[in-house]
């Protein structure tokens, strides 16, 4: 369970450092489930499974040989992963952040950046990426299956961020690949655009909210930053349409309604 203070220190950052909450061989599993799924040998299959950097993203321009691989929904593919999305101590967590007794997974994703060509994430905020649920209050949980630090690529967070709304469409990054708001002026007052490292241990969890804005450089190292994130739901997440998601497809309940269904499970309840 988090203190108070870790509490007050997510409202106030809109990102936390938790404990490390992974056994070495929890880890290790982990790996082995994902090395699975990466090779086709899981029976089911996860929503996506691609390299991020097929293509130009949002203005940025990447060489051939990089590559992010994300899987999204891999607990779909997996019951090793789907139990880890139900772990419990990080589960309670996440419910006291969000301030609820429930928690559905809205997604997960498997960002693996390999040694030497790992490509960068983008600056961004989850939240405005995913159009179709309401509101903004849902928090995701990040595990480190290798030590995540600034010569792997791990990310780099802007305290505060998460309280100056929808600034998606004008995030970018200076040749430092520090955030770059392309409006400055359309910022609340005071808000300081000043990034920090998130360093990650293998086994660790850190949460932030679905609108603090965060990215992550280049990989030029010769070791490997494999992460799993859970995007936690608080049970009074509701469907809203207003773009398109490839989760989309599996919602089947009315714009305004409470958001359920089996690829949406409760993985926690108080």
């Amino acid at each position: 369970m988090l203190s108070q203070e870790q509490i007050n220190q997510f409202d106030e950052l809109g990102f936390l450092k938790g404990d490390v909450v992974l056994s070495d061989e929890e880890v290790e599993q982990l790996r082995e489930e994902l090395e699975n799924v990466m090779e086709g040998k899981s029976v089911k299959k996860p929503i996506l499974n691609r390299n991020m950097l097929d293509n130009s993203h949002y203005g940025m321009t990447i060489t051939k040989k990089e590559t992010v691989v994300q899987i999204v929904n891999i607990w779909m593919a997996s019951d090793v992963y789907l139990q880890h999305a139900a772990n419990r101590r990080i589960c309670e967590e996440v419910a006291q952040l969000c301030r609820t007794d429930t928690l559905r997974i809205w997604h997960d994703q498997i960002q693996y950046k390999p040694p030497v060509m790992g490509g960068p994430t983008h600056w961004h905020q989850d939240h405005p990426l995913w159009p179709v649920i309401q509101p903004a209050e849902l928090i995701s949980a990040w595990v480190a299956m290798d030590d995540a630090v600034i010569e792997n690529g791990c990310m780099w967070m802007v305290p505060g961020s998460h309280k100056w709304g929808n600034h998606q469409k004008y995030l970018g990054s200076n040749d430092e690949f520090m955030p770059v708001h392309k409006q400055p002026d359309l910022l609340p007052e005071g808000a300081k655009v000043e990034a920090v490292p998130f360093e990650i241990k293998k086994g660790q969890v850190g949460y932030h909210h679905s609108l603090t804005w965060h990215g992550s450089p280049n990989n030029r190292s010769e070791m490997k930053r494999r992460a799993i994130a859970v995007h936690y739901m608080p049970g009074h997440t509701y469907y809203a349409p207003t773009g398109g998601h490839p989760m989309e497809p599996h919602i089947h309940v009315a714009p305004g309604e409470i958001m359920s269904g089996e690829s949406f499970p409760a993985v926690y309840q108080r």
